[in-house]
């Protein structure tokens, strides 16, 4: 699709990735038009279509998952819908898929190209570990792997309550730097790319790229905040092909 995007990051060749937007597809307001979740109230028939218009068009098998802002990892397969917050795959063609509206997903590859893996940050899994865990699905030390930040709210509209802030703190307390108070009393404004970095950054990664884009702002994306009743986009990662031994 025209606006879709494709993440600028280093990752080796045979590997491919991709956000979708919301356009393209059948769904109707509040779900206009590509919405591809299935759990949101948007008619059945609307969102299989899209879907399917997602695998002819990338000519892949998402893998995709019930997220519920926990940290289970599994291997990503496109037979099963499995509950998890993020999928690894050394499976050719089978896409790690990630659905967001201002949580935020992020992809990971190795630098040999044999794995992916696609994880969903809400604040609650972020403060978890989700990423850690994603990272942890590798058997490469930390520096060997890549990550792309995708699309999320940004820290002009994410204002979030004294738990969050103290969430992160708790074990990391570096993390203080990440909220700045806002004009509401007693609230803070996160930046969750920034929260993403430094949680990557205490466990090794260091090759992280992407971030910038704000759910909330960029009316391209689907937005919980920005309206509650709304669809989901899909930011996907897979291997196209294997290295040559």
């Amino acid at each position: 699709m025209a606006d879709w995007l494709t993440p600028d990051w280093p990752a080796p060749l045979g590997i491919k990735a991709c956000v979708t937007t919301r356009s393209g597809g059948v769904s109707v307001a509040p779900f206009d038009s590509f919405n591809l979740g299935d759990h949101v109230d948007d008619e059945p028939d609307a969102v299989a279509q899209n879907r399917s218009t997602l695998t002819t068009a990338l000519n892949i098998q998402p893998a995709w998952l019930k997220q519920v802002h926990g940290i289970n990892v599994v291997e990503a397969s496109a037979a099963h819908v499995i509950q998890a917050d993020a999928s690894w795959s050394k499976t050719p063609g089978v896409a790690c898929t990630i659905m967001t509206a201002d949580c935020l997903p992020a992809l990971f590859c190795n630098r040999q190209g044999t794995q992916v893996a696609a994880a969903h940050a809400g604040w609650r899994g972020l403060a978890a570990g989700v990423l850690e865990a994603a990272v942890e699905s590798f058997a490469d030390a930390p520096a060997d792997i890549l990550v792309w930040l995708g699309p999320a709210i940004g820290p002009q509209a994410f204002e979030v309550g004294p738990e969050v802030r103290e969430a992160f703190m708790a074990s990391h307390p570096e993390t203080a730097e990440a909220f700045v108070p806002s004009v509401n009393d007693g609230k803070f404004m996160a930046d969750i790319y920034q929260l993403a970095r430094m949680r990557l950054a205490a466990h090794g990664v260091t090759a992280v790229y992407g971030g910038g884009l704000s759910t909330y702002n960029d009316e391209r994306f689907f937005s919980y905040r920005r309206g509650a009743r709304t669809g989901r986009f899909a930011s996907l990662v897979w291997i196209e092909s294997l290295p040559s031994a």
